[in-house]
């Protein structure tokens, strides 16, 4: 019997229909990729017991419940999102002995991909014979019509008052310093046309209090993690929120300092370029995997390095050091997330992002250039202490401590209050920051207090 005697409208393999005479319970990819390919696509149909030529042999009620057993194991442990999955079934003789079992596949509204091993991902297509690899102009395509699990409309409606920590970061890096209105949230597709906010907005709200925001920030003895931390803090809650803390943590753990120039004056110089971190950390941000539950971006600052590590595969076919510098397919995994990061002027459209931090660190050696590692269900963004002993010896550098940072802003930007000289070197606890940097300078007769000891607004200034 040919398999269009039992549905007329197939004939032959395409993107809509394949055949299987058995599935293969110990190499599942070799057919849950067309499960993919169709998911990915607009949907289609798996016909099991039907061979390549459309011969429709059929399979025993028995080996069709071990079918749909194996199917539902795979979707759960390999497929994710998870395939939407129906099944039919029918005979194909009198007796009713053996059937055709049609597993039908809707199509996705996510990219669906593969997992074969510790989340090793691969993203399929089904063209008009097997289900294929997609290229990255595919995944890109795909990404441009399909949505991730941040695009769902809430029934929450968009009010300015509710996302306060996520206009001051607008405010902060927009370079007109202004909030974005609701047309422009409504462009990006952000809110919806009756300005409900989607699931990746209110990521950003204030009152956001979901784990999968999380960022587990550590700093180091050494250059691995067998010794002590000296700090360390995990900071939860609306996306907006954790990115200030987490930046925060970063900048008050890494150095700052001179470095003399080649016609004998001197420049300020960071262990890390302020761009090349704000990148790394956008980028964590927006790129990982939020559907992983009980994970978290981790922030781990070493002697000589910073790893900013986020939970997601690697989607693109190839390893990041395989394209050319510069040429890397911008693919976004959260897609309004990273809308919301575009219009607070945070994220680099077109994937440029990587390319600032190269240019951040454009004076450096080819082994000190920031890398993207590559491992089995999360990327590992990797920056490199200019000023750590033996990363640069071109010029002498001296660290700046946190008191002489302090001389150096009243120096230029004037006098200021204690809670903002605090701030302004990210010190958490004002009681530690009066006993190891403001009080040893009064001390000293460097600085002084203009006003009450216990008045808010009394300024700290220089002794002349």
């Amino acid at each position: 019997m040919k398999i269009k005697d039992l549905y007329p409208d197939v004939i032959t393999e395409n993107k809509e229909y394949e055949f299987k005479i058995k599935l293969n319970p110990d190499n599942p990819v070799s057919w849950a990729k067309t499960i993919v390919g169709f998911a990915n696509n607009g949907g289609g149909t798996l016909f099991v017991g039907v061979s390549n030529e459309g011969e429709a042999f059929g399979i025993t009620i028995d080996e069709i419940d071990k079918t749909k057993n194996l199917i539902s194991r795979i979707n759960d442990r390999n497929i994710f999102p998870h395939a939407k999955i129906g099944y039919m079934m029918r005979s194909v003789d009198a007796e009713a002995e053996h059937f055709v079992l049609a597993v039908n596949v809707m199509k996705s509204e996510s990219i669906v991909r593969y997992r074969e091993g510790d989340y090793n991902e691969k993203v399929f297509i089904k063209g008009d014979g097997s289900a294929t690899p997609a290229t990255p102009e595919e995944i890109i395509s795909l990404s441009k019509r399909k949505y991730g699990v941040d695009n769902e409309t809430s029934r929450i409606k968009y009010e300015e008052s509710g996302w306060k920590e996520y206009n001051e970061l607008c405010r902060e890096y927009r370079k007109d310093k202004s909030v974005p209105v609701v047309k422009e949230l409504q462009s990006e597709e952000i809110i919806s046309q009756d300005e409900y906010a989607k699931s990746g907005f209110l990521m950003f709200k204030d009152d956001y209090d979901g784990e999968d925001s999380m960022i587990s920030c550590r700093l180091w003895t050494g250059k691995d993690k067998t010794g002590a931390t000296l700090d360390s803090d995990r900071f939860r809650g609306s996306l907006a929120i954790v990115f200030k803390r987490a930046l925060a943590f970063i900048e008050r753990n890494t150095k700052i300092g001179w470095r003399k120039t080649a016609n004998g004056g001197r420049e300020e110089i960071r262990a890390y370029p302020k761009e090349a971190v704000r990148e790394a950390l956008v980028n964590a941000i927006a790129h990982r995997d939020y559907s992983i539950n009980g994970t978290q971006i981790d922030v781990d600052i070493y002697s000589d390095r910073i790893d900013i590590v986020s939970p997601g595969s690697w989607l693109l076919p190839k390893a990041y050091d395989e394209y050319p510098i510069g040429s890397i397919p911008s693919i976004r995994r959260n897609s309004i997330i990273s809308a919301c990061l575009d219009v607070a002027n945070l994220m680099e459209r077109g994937g440029t992002g990587f390319q600032t931090m190269i240019k951040s660190y454009e004076e450096c050696e080819d082994h000190l250039q920031p890398v993207v590692m590559i491992y089995p269900g999360f990327l590992d963004l990797r920056l490199f202490d200019k000023m750590y002993e033996g990363n640069n010896d071109e010029y002498e550098i001296t660290d700046i401590s946190d008191r002489d940072k302090v001389i150096e802003i009243l120096r230029t930007q004037g006098p200021k209050s204690v809670r903002e000289l605090q701030e302004l070197l990210y010190y958490k606890n004002r009681s530690h920051f009066l006993k190891e940097v403001i009080n040893p300078l009064i001390n000293s007769d460097k600085i002084y207090r203009d006003g009450n000891v216990k008045s808010p607004t009394a300024l700290i200034k220089l002794k002349r």
